[in-house]
């Protein structure tokens, strides 16, 4: 039979049996100075041991929840994004606040192309982008197709660098591929009320329609410092207000990205005699 343990609590002696002793054998002190050790059973919670098992289970079944969420969400996500980037798209041509935005764009997007070298333009047979900064890096330069009420459109994606971060939009042009329909920008980080206005000023983005891409065969279009621009110019758009160094990043945007579909916005497909600088024939354009 298992005999149990007492503690004197003056001198800290153990005793094992079935009962406290009289007296404690070291101090003498009385029976009623003694009490049982009752033995914990089990894991000793609180013991450093425990806490570290502890601590490690929590962190597994976390990461394990984190993961579970992040992969059953990112569907989603990745859906949200790509219907942001087609309203976008949408935005340049003046569709705004679309209640329907899938529907509204295979309704009037009509085509996702690439420009090759000499002009033209071939069918895009790769998954819908969300970012052009990298295909544009790669080479691979978009134009989108659109057809509004009977009228062709060409919507040509660009990317840049704003005062504190990357900034990027889309260009819809009309038939001629140098008169701008409609315009949009965003941007990552630019300041709420200053630069951040080449988003939120729908004023801003309407001051472009109208206005021509390419002036002698180079990119013309052009954002100058606001209440600068040429009213008369077909090619000047005042800047953001407050904005100087946004605004000269989305003029650097749109000399860069434009200046690289030189060949398809003229019309110079490069076949000396084969081009008279509007060719449907080599430039696919009906």
């Amino acid at each position: 039979m298992a005999t149990k343990k007492f503690k004197c609590k003056v001198c800290g002696y153990v005793h094992e049996g079935n009962e406290a002793p009289e007296k404690c054998p070291l101090c003498g002190a009385p029976k009623s100075e003694f009490e049982e050790i009752v033995e914990k059973k089990g894991l000793d919670t609180g013991s450093n041991v425990y806490t570290i098992v502890y601590a490690a289970v929590m962190v597994v079944i976390v990461a394990f929840l984190l993961v579970f969420v992040s992969s059953t969400l990112k569907a989603r996500q990745d859906a949200n994004v790509v219907n942001d980037t087609k309203k976008q798209i949408l935005t340049s041509l003046n569709m705004r606040n679309v209640s329907d935005v899938a529907a509204t764009y295979d309704k009037y997007i009509k085509a996702d192309m690439l420009m090759q070298a000499d002009g033209t333009l071939a069918e895009y047979d790769g998954e819908f982008n969300t970012s052009y900064s990298t295909e544009f890096k790669e080479g691979n330069l978009h134009v989108f197709e659109a057809d509004v009420d009977g009228q062709r459109k060409f919507i040509i994606p660009m990317n840049g660098q704003g005062l504190w971060g990357a900034i990027w939009g889309y260009v819809a042009l009309d038939a001629d591929r140098t008169t701008v329909n409609g315009i949009y920008f965003s941007h990552a980080s630019e300041t709420p009320g200053l630069g951040a206005e080449i988003k939120e000023s729908v004023k801003f983005q309407e001051s472009f329609q109208g206005k021509m891409v390419v002036d002698n065969g180079e990119v013309g279009l052009k954002v100058v410092k606001a209440g600068k621009a040429d009213k008369n110019s077909p090619f000047q758009v005042d800047g953001v207000t407050g904005a100087t160094m946004t605004s000269n990043g989305v003029d650097a945007m749109i000399n860069k990205v434009l200046s690289a579909y030189i060949p398809f916005l003229t019309g110079q497909c490069g076949k000396e005699g084969e081009c008279s600088g509007d060719c449907e024939k080599h430039h696919n354009v009906e």
